[in-house]
């Protein structure tokens, strides 16, 4: 019998964009893939529950992406400890927050990996958060009989992840280990998109099996520069001015009530390029070139 050939897994950033649909739980990893995210903005998508934190989430807030966040950490860096989109949409009750801590959401994403209702996590007893957030509940260990919190399953219905390289059949592999929550939302999640600097032949993956971070992704999309403005480990840093622009914009907004400079920044960043590579035109390439991590 003729051996079966592999499945590529390659697609455009505009059809793994098209997976993620209105009402959809997404998981987005450390770096944010921000091609794929840019996408979501441009397709107008809504209703999202989004696991994520920091600027990115907070941009998908200011897009109108976003229902319901749960999410450990809403700063934004340069001196913002909640990142404003997220702030005003949490106090107008725009959005649902479902509070938590790293533990607990990893134990969450741990628990639907395993196929559990729940799993025990110690942190957040004694603390407020479960009357904060009631789907966290006490109970007493039947084995020694101390409080604990049970922390229901967190399913996310597609993880959208950012990597140094991966090959045609869904291998990735991170420069320096992948983000610290990318294969929690990997083992969670029913589908994984990885955007990727490069994709490589299968035979570098081979030659370094053990730098595998993820097999068989569903699939892939070759974005380099698809992390920012965001840093790329091993292949360019953080473009701190792009990120004030947006925080500017953002901050207008929120508490001047001029949005004229936030609808520019979503219009000519996210909404009218239609591929990575237009917002990559846009950025301009002496720009990128100052970013090179080495």
């Amino acid at each position: 019998m003729a051996e079966q050939e592999r499945r590529q897994r390659i697609i455009d950033e505009v059809t793994a964009a098209s997976w993620v649909t209105d009402g959809m739980t997404i998981a987005v990893g450390a770096p944010p893939p921000m091609a794929l995210l840019r996408q979501l903005i441009r397709r107008g998508i809504k209703e999202l529950t989004v696991i994520d934190s920091g600027l990115s989430l907070d941009l998908l807030i200011a897009a109108g992406c976003v229902r319901k966040v749960i999410t450990y950490y809403a700063g934004g860096g340069f001196g913002v400890p909640v990142v404003p989109s997220f702030r005003r949409a949490a106090e107008r009750g725009e959005i649902e927050v479902w509070e938590c801590e790293e533990g607990i959401l990893t134990a969450g994403l741990q628990a639907a990996a395993q196929l559990l209702p729940f799993l025990p996590w110690r942190g957040g007893v004694g603390t407020s958060l479960p009357e904060v957030n009631p789907d966290l509940k006490l109970f007493s260990d039947p084995i020694r009989g101390e409080t604990l919190l049970a922390v229901p399953a967190i399913k996310p219905d597609i993880a959208l992840l950012h990597a140094a390289t991966a090959d045609a059949y869904g291998n990735v592999q991170h420069y320096g280990g992948p983000g610290w929550l990318d294969l929690f939302l990997y083992r969670a999640a029913d589908r994984t998109i990885v955007q990727v600097e490069r994709v490589v032949a299968n035979e570098d993956i081979r030659r370094d099996p053990w730098a595998t971070t993820i097999a068989g992704a569903d699939a892939i999309v070759r974005a380099p520069y698809g992390a920012h403005p965001f840093s790329s480990r091993g292949f360019y840093v953080q473009d701190t001015a792009h990120l004030r622009e947006y925080l500017d914009a953002a901050t207008a907004a929120v508490q001047s009530g001029h949005t004229e400079q936030l609808t520019h920044y979503l219009n000519y960043y996210c909404r009218e390029p239609v591929t990575h590579g237009d917002y990559l035109e846009r950025i301009g390439v002496k720009r990128l070139l100052t970013l090179y991590e080495y």
